[in-house]
């Protein structure tokens, strides 16, 4: 079972590196000097010059920004999922809990000692609430959770884009207000030796997250119900757990979790919101989720991976470069798939083929696995392509 597990989410990762960089390899670039870059970006390899008081370590710091609430984030899915729900509203919890959070604590005068505590309580509140009413509308009236995180997601939306654009919006940036540092989760532009850094405080709430989640689901009779419920509602109730509460108990975790990558993303990667807009952090947590195959440790190197590839899901909105790729293939292609970039599109074709293949050979493969390839790929890929200049990422 173990070694079917790291299976799991290894071989997706190996088969999407080497579809990328046939790929590109395929276009004429040099795919070992795209997945270079990718490790430079993120601060795990030196670039050949740097900025007056950067380096190595401030791009790494920044990473680790980012990967804060995708860490929170993917916590929020997985707790989910252990119940049986997949909650896709995660995107709505956070920004619920960011804008909270920055009109009660992020535009006051409180010092940084109770303004950062009180951010974080806030933002846990919120998601909670939010996750406890879809846990209990699923409970009560048997309504699809995903059902109800999708018109949530839309609700938080628009009612904080009118607030913001209401009483808050900064005239120059179109977006809210910014927040006081006090109560921002970054340590921004912090002097440590010659450098000027970004140091997330989440990280380390991000780490006791982890380490919470993993002690409930292996060493408590609350994570065993959890787990039941998931597994098979029947047996749950024939074993006497009573399945509507452990569901509400568990979006609840859920959401609170949820609100807290929001304010660890709003209030600490950024410092303000964005109007009309929800972060793509709690949809790329799905993917997170199911390559660390639903586990609190597997979501640490999944989340790792994907933050490093975040820009690869711009792909679909790439512009090309028209001395690489003629724009009369590309008309062609899209003409057979509309929605689809020529990256993309042949990366899914070439894994669709390398897992027909592994199927013809009669081996076994588990669904998820499937799944996860294809989520990896198109990050991969993408980012690659990004990297690599076959691909130049618009203007926003």
């Amino acid at each position: 079972m173990k070694k079917e597990k790291i299976i799991i989410t290894v071989f997706p990762i190996l088969l999407s590196l080497i579809a990328g960089a046939i790929v590109i390899g395929c276009l004429g670039k040099n795919p070992f000097y795209a997945y270079y870059n990718l490790l430079q970006g993120s601060g795990l390899a030196p670039k050949a010059s740097y900025a007056g008081h950067k380096g190595m370590i401030t791009d790494f710091t920044s990473f680790l920004n980012a990967l804060t609430p995708m860490l929170f984030a993917a916590l929020a899915v997985l707790i989910a999922l252990k119940a049986g729900l997949f909650n896709i509203g995660v995107s709505g919890q956070m920004l619920a809990g960011a804008f909270l959070s920055t009109v009660l604590i992020g535009y006051s005068s409180l010092n940084g000692v109770i303004a950062k505590p009180l951010v974080v309580i806030i933002g846990f509140v919120t998601g909670a609430l939010l996750g406890a009413l879809v846990g209990y509308l699923k409970h009560k009236f048997n309504i699809n959770e995903v059902v109800s995180t999708i018109m949530l997601n839309y609700i938080i939306q628009y009612i904080v884009s009118f607030c913001i654009n209401s009483f808050c919006v900064d005239p120059i940036s179109r977006q809210s207000k910014s927040v006081s540092a006090a109560s921002r989760l970054t340590l921004v532009d912090t002097v440590i030796g010659d450098y000027k850094m970004d140091i997330p405080l989440g990280i380390l709430l991000a780490a006791v997250g982890i380490a919470v989640t993993a002690f409930l689901f292996q060493k408590t009779t609350l994570g065993f119900e959890i787990k039941a419920v998931g597994s098979s509602l029947k047996a749950a109730e024939y074993a006497g757990i009573r399945v509507g509460r452990t569901r509400i108990i568990a979006m609840v975790l859920s959401g609170g979790f949820a609100g807290l990558a929001g304010v660890t993303y709003y209030l600490g990667y950024f410092a303000s919101i964005q109007p009309r807009t929800l972060a793509s952090t709690g949809f790329d947590a799905i993917a997170v989720a199911l390559l660390g195959n639903s586990s609190p440790v597997g979501i640490i190197f999944s989340s790792f991976l994907i933050t490093v590839m975040l820009p690869g899901i711009f792909v679909c909105g790439a512009v090309y470069t028209p001395e690489i790729i003629p724009p009369a293939l590309l008309y062609k292609i899209a003409a057979a798939e509309a929605a689809t970039p020529l990256p993309l599109f042949a990366e899914m074709l070439l894994v669709i083929l390398i897992l027909e293949i592994i199927r013809e050979a009669g081996l076994r493969m588990p669904d998820s696995l499937g799944n996860s390839v294809s989520l990896v790929a198109a990050l991969i890929v993408g980012d690659a392509a990004v990297s690599a200049g076959i691909l130049s990422t618009p203007v926003i």
